[in-house]
């Protein structure tokens, strides 16, 4: 079981603050605003800005125990590392480390599609097989750039960061300026919306902003880390507030919640024409396939080596397939593997849906466990890690209510990967324990 990470798959400094804020941003920003913002309006009607405020909030509460966690451990693959802190070495942590895993490569699929599904928008192109085609290539793009370090990935993010935030803010602005700062998703719609859409809707809103996560697990790889995890994390979801302030209010102020809704898997450009006219649109086309080509190499960037660093802490098995190099290569080849198959296969909807389950189930296990076994320890204060316990606890549930009624088999899914996923690492580590119990015996 035990592989050879093998010629610095991980480097100790190699990432600097403003490289891990650029990572958090870069998934965050990508999969958060252009994917996610019709979806959030569809549940949460007119007052879909808030529920971002509301999934800011949410967030902050949570990121407390992976702040304080990595003060204490920072490491690379830093979540499968606190949940071995709380649970030890087990089924509970090895299938919520997976959970999280699963959940980052399903965000990869979520904003492959979104740039497959914004790049087409100029030849009205909606469905049909050039969607899944041009997500697979953009994931495929990833891999290269992934495959030639961490300095690359680093400073590829920091730039594509920079462009992104600038240019999504200025959108916001001129959409804003241009109608007079006036917001039509206020006033007018044709459905009715309930509390409950709108805390389902946080579900969606928190989903934004898990890019905070990228952060946590290459811990050990960030400068200093036992004091830029934390700064990295807050000034990554302080700044996509704003963004997603900003560009709340400017689909808003072009768009009616109907035409929102309808448009929602590219509202940014749909909002973009009537308010900025043609050069408008096409500029928020490229922005939206640079952020999330970004977005997607960030994340490809941490998942790869939170599997590998599964792999060494020995909770999930491993294959080479005949492959030669190090590890995190191999896990860089399964990550993008999975999440070509997923973009393939499932709609952006679905996606995003699979993404709440998977990562809201594992940060109610994290919360819990620094709760339980080790608050004393790093000195976090157990109010805030139960108010955090407690919000995931509301809005998955309003999320679980809601779906039940308009998609009640990708809750099915989701609850069959769950339930899947801890009872492969049930039965793998009885094996491989007791194997290894009887080597030392031997």
């Amino acid at each position: 079981m035990q592989h050879d990470d093998g010629d610095g798959a991980y480097r100790k400094n190699s990432i600097t603050l403003g490289g891990a804020v650029a990572m958090g941003t870069g998934v965050m920003i990508g999969a958060g605003i252009f994917a996610l913002t019709g979806q959030i309006a569809e549940l949460a009607g007119p007052f879909f800005p808030l529920a971002f405020i509301a999934g800011a909030v949410v967030t902050g509460f949570s990121a407390y125990s992976y702040v304080r966690m990595s003060n204490t451990w920072p490491s690379s693959g830093g979540i499968a590392m606190i949940l071995q802190k709380c649970y030890g070495v087990g089924a509970v942590a090895a299938g919520a480390s997976l959970l999280m895993a699963l959940s980052m490569v399903i965000a990869e699929s979520l904003v492959a599609r979104t740039f497959a599904t914004y790049v087409l928008r100029p030849f009205e192109i909606a469905d049909g097989p050039l969607v899944p085609v041009l997500a697979v290539a953009v994931i495929l793009f990833a891999f290269v750039v992934n495959v030639a370090g961490n300095r690359s990935v680093g400073l590829f993010s920091l730039v594509m960061a920079v462009i992104k935030i600038g240019g999504i803010a200025l959108f916001g602005i001129a959409a804003l300026w241009s109608s007079g700062f006036s917001f039509a998703a206020a006033s007018e719609s044709g459905r009715d919306f309930t509390a409950t859409g709108f805390v389902a809707s946080v579900a969606l809103a928190v989903l934004a902003f898990k890019g905070f996560t990228t952060i946590t697990n290459s811990g050990a790889e960030i400068t200093d880390p036992r004091h830029n995890v934390g700064r990295a994390i807050t000034i990554s979801i302080l700044l996509c507030v704003v963004i997603y302030l900003l560009v709340a209010f400017g689909v808003g102020s072009s768009l009616t919640i109907d035409e929102i809704i309808a448009a929602r898997d590219y509202s940014l450009a749909e909002a973009a024409e009537p308010a900025l006219g043609q050069p408008g649109f096409l500029f928020t086309v490229l922005l939206a396939a640079v952020a999330t080509a970004s977005g997607l190499l960030a994340s490809v960037f941490a998942v790869s080596r939170m599997l590998a660093m599964l792999t060494s802490m020995e909770m999930i098995p491993h294959s080479h397939f005949g492959m030669s190099g190090p590890i995190q290569r191999h896990t860089l080849i399964y990550t993008v593997f999975i999440a070509s198959t997923l973009a393939v296969f499932f709609d952006l909807g679905r996606i995003a849906s699979l993404g709440v389950f998977f990562y809201l189930v594992m940060d109610m296990i994290i919360h819990w466990g620094v709760f339980r076994f080790r608050r004393r320890e790093i000195g976090a204060a157990g109010p805030v890690l139960l108010a955090a316990l407690f919000f995931d606890a509301t809005v998955l549930a309003a999320f679980t209510a809601m779906k039940l009624q308009s998609d009640p088999a990708i809750v099915l899914y989701a609850t069959i990967g769950i339930v899947a996923v801890f009872g492969f690492e049930r039965i793998y580590l009885a094996r491989w324990l007791g194997q290894r119990a009887r080597w030392e015996r031997g």
